[in-house]
């Protein structure tokens, strides 16, 4: 975000020379950073110096809203990087920040002068303002993704973003109140839980309370006031506690540092909205963090405060044997302190409390940490990953962002594998959640799961400690159902990935089963070979088609959006200049049958559930109907009933993309049929009825009542049935018409129209 003043108000760039005052205030700020830079070489120092003079002279002219040169906020932003230690690419990158979207600097420019890593950072926190949008989201989320991306390849890019966001927060009081709802709002629900789930504590805290102070600017006063009485209230009795704390250490020798620390004020806000309490009833405002040398000192620590001070029951954490998500790590008691006012201690070590704080950050702050170590991969690494793993297997931007913004929930659940082994999944994550956090393979293979011991739907959520067992089978795959319950996007984008290569496959066998069949209606009996010297064939075919290669052609044969008799006779004509001639045998064989075969032949389905063939919902056709298939356009093999009125009108109006088709020998499932039961309105009725059909081996998949038509005495009822065949369908409604209080039963044929007329 770049609060700058409207160009019509400003001198041009680079033009305009700046004024004394604001060139003192610009040197003033640049030395203040340079004061922080005594962890760089003069190498690297000399390297910031050369990025400072090059966005001043980039932002020349140009002012905040508050009236300062705008350079003062690049300096900020790079001041706010130094307290992470980050190295001088980063500090250059933060210093031209706003330089490509704000001056129209280049990125060859900046590869030149300063390289190609600086380069990449800078084109990273770079907006796609340029770009045309069809609106406001579809910009956001796209820049979003191109950010998070850069991120995941390069995580000083979100270091810098937070820095440059955490800085236009603090300054959100120059930008008119108008914008103060919009950015508050981005800041809370999107980069302050990027830096709770890269473990940046203090930024995330920060972000918080300053999005809740301009989004709700009135609540956030009232809060405050009572904070700061409460605090003057509480002084003597914190101090009093700090020192009873002290003593007790003291007598056993152990070395502490004691921290006091209070709850944030939209912390505060978020229990007292969510729990429904007043601010008297938050009664955890206040806490003391404990740093100490060692693990087990961690532990020790614990048991010296349950002595001096009663816990509280249930409100124990123990974030050292597992980890947070974000890498954080530390013990957690709340104790019943004098006068019962209840107070958290957090017990952690030097290295814990760094991470704590500063979360991915850490790797430049820490330097005893080793970058390969179990530790940095706990930092954000695998969520970094899983971000490019997503990227690969959607293009979507929207999709992309719906996708990580679940992952950035806080909220965690422990659950362990049959071998012992942890795994952190976010609240409300399901079996195949897990499934797929394990591995890919092992997701899109699942068919069943235990937890505990106990088989379970597979939309069973986990609990804190289940211990969860994944039954896989080859033959498994995706189901489109899971979409509706999954919760980690690392689980979505892969069944969305796994589904949209399955229908292209499937898509794509089905289009060249019509090509081939579209060829015989031409007299030629198999397509022609990819390689030797029919290659140059298939280049023409498909440059007439548009399409990019054979694969392709033959998906949009499959979905309909082509006709396999228009490619199949400029295909034979190719063939002609090769000299291969139609058989005249064939040719004739095939026109004197086109009588039965409609127009292509015939295609046999069984009911598989996949993209390229779909059953009409006007006709609902099960085998033992006669059917015909339609060739939707983009929507691949509708199936209708011949009689259907729906695919009547679509064949009278479209004939050539009719084709026949058969019910294979052994359909793989049932199939949903509408019946309508007109009953006598009476006690147990629906029962009877229910009865009937459960006698006939059908399972009913949806019941509802119409409307009472013949008065009082009798009432309609409506049923979906799923049935394996005619027979079974008759079977069913004989066994209806059997039953007492039923006067008639018969199935639905819907006459609406539907667009599509399929699925």
């Amino acid at each position: 975000m770049s609060a700058i003043v409207p160009p019509s108000t400003l001198p041009p760039a680079r033009t305009q020379p700046a004024g004394p005052a604001a060139a003192n205030a610009a040197a003033a700020s640049f030395a203040a950073l340079v004061d922080r830079l005594d962890y760089l070489s003069t190498q690297d120092v000399d390297l910031v110096r050369r990025a400072y003079r090059f966005a001043d002279e980039a932002h020349l002219g140009q002012t905040r809203k508050s009236g300062e040169p705008y350079i003062t906020h690049p300096i900020a932003v790079a001041a706010l990087c130094t307290e992470w230690k980050l190295d001088a690419q980063a500090l250059a990158a933060a210093l031209m920040h706003d330089s490509m979207e704000d001056c129209g600097v280049t990125k060859s420019e900046l590869v030149d002068k300063f390289g190609a890593p600086v380069a990449e950072l800078v084109d990273g926190l770079t907006k796609l303002d340029k770009l045309e949008f069809n609106t406001r989201e579809e910009n956001q989320a796209e820049s979003f993704r191109k950010m998070l991306l850069a991120m995941a390849r390069d995580v000083r890019v979100i270091l810098i973003k937070l820095a440059d966001r955490t800085h236009n927060m603090r300054t959100m009081g120059d930008m008119p109140r108008s914008k103060w709802g919009r950015i508050s709002s981005e800041t809370l629900e999107i980069y302050a839980p990027i830096a709770h789930r890269l473990g940046l504590n203090q930024t995330y805290r920060e972000l918080q309370d300053l999005s809740f102070r301009y989004l709700l600017p009135w609540r956030y006063k009232v809060l405050d006031k009572a904070v700061t009485r409460a605090r003057n209230r509480r002084r003597d009795l914190m101090q009093r506690v700090q020192k009873e704390v002290e003593q007790a250490f003291a007598k056993i020798g152990m070395e502490v540092r004691i921290y006091g620390r209070e709850k944030t004020l939209y912390s505060i806000y978020k229990k007292m909205d969510s729990k429904h309490l007043s601010f008297a009833q938050v009664t955890d405002i206040y806490g003391m963090r404990l740093i100490v040398p060692n693990v087990v000192d961690c532990y020790t620590a614990m048991g010296v405060l349950h002595q001096l001070y009663k816990p509280v029951p249930g409100r124990f954490k123990d974030h050292i044997a597992i980890a947070k998500l974000n890498g954080y790590q530390s013990l957690h008691t709340t104790l019943v302190g004098p006068s019962g006012i209840n107070i958290e201690f957090q017990m952690r070590t030097d290295a814990m409390h760094v991470v704590a704080e500063s979360g991915v950050a850490a790797h430049w702050l820490y330097k005893a940490q080793a970058p390969g170590s179990e530790q940095s991969e706990r930092l954000g690494a695998k969520w970094l990953q899983s971000l490019l793993d997503i990227q690969d297997e959607t293009h979507d931007a929207a999709e992309f962002w719906d996708h990580v913004k679940v992952d950035l929930f806080p909220d965690a659940v422990y659950v362990f594998t049959p071998k012992s082994r942890i795994m952190a999944m976010p609240r409300g994550a399901t079996v195949v959640d897990f499934a797929y956090a394990v591995h890919s393979n092992i997701g899109d293979r699942t068919m069943a799961a235990k937890i505990n011991g106990e088989q379970v739907p597979l939309r069973t959520e986990l609990r804190n400690g289940d211990v969860i067992e994944i039954i896989t089978s080859t033959v498994a795959s995706p189901n489109p159902a899971w979409l509706g319950f999954v919760r980690t996007g690392r689980a979505r984008s892969k069944i969305r990935h796994h589904l949209k290569t399955m229908a292209q496959t499937e898509s794509r066998e089905l289009g060249e089963k019509l090509l081939t069949q579209a060829m015989r209606a031409e007299g030629m009996e198999a397509l022609p070979a990819t390689i030797g010297r029919h290659a140059a064939i298939w280049e023409k075919l498909l440059r007439f088609t548009g399409s990019r290669q054979r694969d392709e052609l033959l998906v949009d044969i499959g979905l309909g959006k082509r006709v396999a008799s228009i490619v199949a006779k400029r295909l034979v004509g190719l063939l002609s200049e090769l000299g291969e001639k139609p058989d005249a045998l064939l040719l004739s064989r095939e026109r004197f049958t086109a009588h039965e075969t409609l127009s292509q032949g015939s295609v046999q389905v069984d009911g598989s559930e996949n993209a390229s063939v779909q059953y009409a919902r006007c006709c609902h056709p099960v085998p033992g109907d006669a059917i015909v298939g339609y060739l939707g356009r983009g929507e691949g093999l509708v199936i209708h009933t011949e009689d259907c009125a729906v695919g009547q009108r679509l064949k009278h109006k479209d004939s050539e993309r009719f084709m026949a088709v058969e019910w294979a020998d052994e359909p793989v499932r049932a199939f949903d049929v509408p019946l309508l039961v007109t009953v006598s309105n009476g006690k147990g009725v629906l029962a009877r009825v229910a009865a009937a059909i459960a006698k006939e081996e059908a399972d009913i998949t949806m019941v509802n009542s119409g409307d009472d038509s013949a008065g009082d005495e009798t009432i309609e009822l409506r049923f979906v049935v799923a049935v394996r065949d005619q027979a079974h369908l008759e079977s069913v409604l004989r066994s209806l018409r059997r039953t007492s209080s039923v006067s008639q039963a018969r199935r639905v044929v819907s006459s609406k129209s539907y667009p599509t007329a399929g699925g």
